[in-house]
């Protein structure tokens, strides 16, 4: 039981869901969570604050000791319990060096769907151009090209650092099941819909359904040579 743990968090969040991911994964049930609303500005609240100054989710805590970036806080929990749940850093220097590659490739991507689905509300309406949004459409079509080919190299059934679960898994899974929620396309990306639908049947992933929910579609015309010239 990780009853010395407490995460603050809110739902539809990739970064509160790699944490939750992880805790499942390292066998640490049992800790103290709270899920805030996003839309009521709650994660402004000064209980939030008192954690993670920034006022943003996840704010997690272990003891005393505070990890808000859930990067952070992933790497934290799997060098703390090493030899409790999942071992989620392989050992195999090969295997080791993709898994660290493949979680970190992951912030870019995660940039490029914020600049696509939260256009709207990143950028101020005087900065919103037609060129702006396809270029952010572009970027984001190669990028989702450069996951699918991964997955291809590795073969069906593969995981993101090979045949095993790793870090990279917990901490980009969120980040492709996001595009999917949002209605990316399976059939013109088909190597990371047989990912989707390989990792959202693991226990971890299942655990965490109040994480996964239907929204908006805004992918129909993001296919493979979309914007490629």
């Amino acid at each position: 039981m990780a009853t010395d743990m407490t995460l603050i968090w809110f739902s539809g969040s990739p970064p509160c869901w790699r944490v939750m991911i992880a805790l499942e994964e390292k066998n640490l049930q049992g800790y103290n969570q709270k899920l805030l609303d996003f839309l009521k500005g709650e994660h402004k609240s000064q209980e939030v604050l008192d954690i993670n100054p920034r006022g943003q989710l996840p704010a997690f805590k272990h003891g005393n000791n505070i990890l808000n970036e859930s990067y952070a806080a992933c790497l934290y929990l799997e060098e703390q319990f090493k030899s409790q749940g999942t071992r989620l850093i392989p050992m195999a220097a090969p295997e080791q060096a993709l898994t660290y590659q493949r979680m970190f490739e992951g912030v870019p991507f995660m940039d490029k769907i914020a600049n696509v689905i939260y256009y709207e509300w990143k950028f101020p309406e005087g900065e919103r151009h037609d060129s702006s949004l396809k270029r952010h459409r572009e970027a984001l079509t190669a990028e989702l090209k450069l996951w699918e080919g991964y997955l291809e190299k590795l073969g069906a059934g593969s995981y993101l650092a090979g045949k095993n679960f790793t870090l990279a898994d917990v901490v980009v899974f969120p980040c492709i099941a996001y595009v999917f929620r949002f209605g990316l396309s399976e059939k013109n990306y088909p190597r990371l819909a047989g990912y989707y639908g390989l990792l959202k049947e693991r226990p971890s992933v299942k655990t965490n359904t109040h994480m996964s929910y239907s929204c908006k579609t805004i992918f129909d015309d993001i296919k493979p040579d979309a914007y490629m010239y």
